[in-house]
């Protein structure tokens, strides 16, 4: 059974740190484009950090949307089947309900980023507040 399912989120003061982990199960995480997405009460899900697949690019390609850059951080561990998002520095504004979920295509031969991804987990709360 095809399933991701984050975790890490918590309680933070602003300035804090958290590290969101997203385990895949049933299927080779490393085949796909995963992204970070989020949503914060009473508004639309976004983007937050998408990252290529593992098997196509000879590099990992990433994105992050203007608000997370130079704070947030998303990288893979193959061998654990597992994406991460390091978020540094939080925000208020990093206040949301996080989620991950992979691209459609496996071994896309370049970065893709936006909410069309499939196969989203429960998501994992994250708060910042003092």
């Amino acid at each position: 059974q095809v399933q991701l399912v984050e975790s890490g989120g918590g309680l933070v003061q602003p300035g804090g740190s958290l590290r969101l982990s997203c385990a895949a199960s049933g299927f080779n995480l490393s085949s796909y484009g995963v992204g970070w997405f989020r949503q914060a009460p009473g508004k639309e899900r976004e983007v937050v950090s998408c990252i290529s697949n593992r098997i196509s690019s000879s590099s990992e390609l990433t994105y992050y949307r203007d608000s997370v850059k130079g704070r947030f951080t998303i990288s893979r561990n193959n061998a654990k089947n597992t994406v991460y998002l390091q978020m540094h520095s939080l925000k208020p504004e990093d206040t949301a309900v996080y989620y991950c979920a992979v691209d459609g295509l496996a071994r896309r031969p370049n970065l893709i980023c936006h909410l069309d991804f499939v196969h989203y987990g429960p998501g994992t709360p994250v708060t910042v507040s003092s």
